[in-house]
C-alpha cells in the first residue's frame, strides 16, 4: 500500500448513504457525512466524486458494508448493495472495493448514540455515518491481524 492513501467506509443503505474516511496513515476513521439518497444512487456517485476530488485521490480503497440476515443469507438490502458495488466497481475501477460483514454496525451505532445521549430526531441523520465508521474500524482492524 502506498503512503498516504485513504480508505473510504459506506454504508448503504436505502434512504441515507453513511460515509467516514481514514486518515491518511490508515489508524482511524472518523464520519464526514450521511448523503440522502432520494432513490437515485446517482446524487452518491456525484457525492463521492466531490469526495475522490476533495481528497486529492488519496482514495485507494472503498469499504461497503454487507447487509446480510443474522444467519448469513443474502438480503434484499445485500442485492441492492451488491447492485451499488457493480457501479462503483465500474467508475472508480482503479479503486480496490471491498465488503465487509455490517450486521450489527447499525446495532453498535445505536448503543454509541445511546451512550452520547444523542437526542433521537438527530440520530436518523447520524446513525449512517456511525454505521460508516464502525465499517471502517472493522475493516481496518481486520487489516491488522
Amino acid at each position: 500500500m502506498k503512503n498516504n492513501m485513504r480508505i473510504l467506509g459506506i454504508d448503504y443503505g436505502e434512504a441515507r448513504v453513511g460515509i467516514a474516511i481514514t486518515d491518511a496513515l490508515n489508524i482511524t476513521a472518523q464520519g464526514l457525512e450521511t448523503i440522502q439518497r432520494n432513490g437515485s444512487d446517482r446524487i452518491v456517485l456525484k457525492r463521492l466524486d466531490e469526495i475522490f476530488e476533495k481528497y486529492n485521490n488519496e482514495i485507494d480503497t472503498i469499504v461497503v458494508g454487507m447487509p446480510l440476515h443474522m444467519n448469513g443469507d443474502v438480503s434484499e438490502r445485500a442485492i441492492a448493495t451488491q447492485k451499488f458495488i457493480h457501479k462503483l466497481k465500474c467508475k472508480y475501477n482503479k479503486v480496490k472495493i471491498e465488503t465487509i460483514d455490517e450486521r450489527l454496525t447499525t446495532v453498535e451505532a445505536h448503543r454509541t448514540m445511546n451512550f452520547l445521549d444523542v437526542d433521537k430526531h438527530k440520530k436518523k441523520n447520524i446513525v449512517d455515518t456511525i454505521s460508516a465508521v464502525y465499517i471502517l474500524e472493522t475493516y481496518i482492524n481486520k487489516k491488522k491481524l
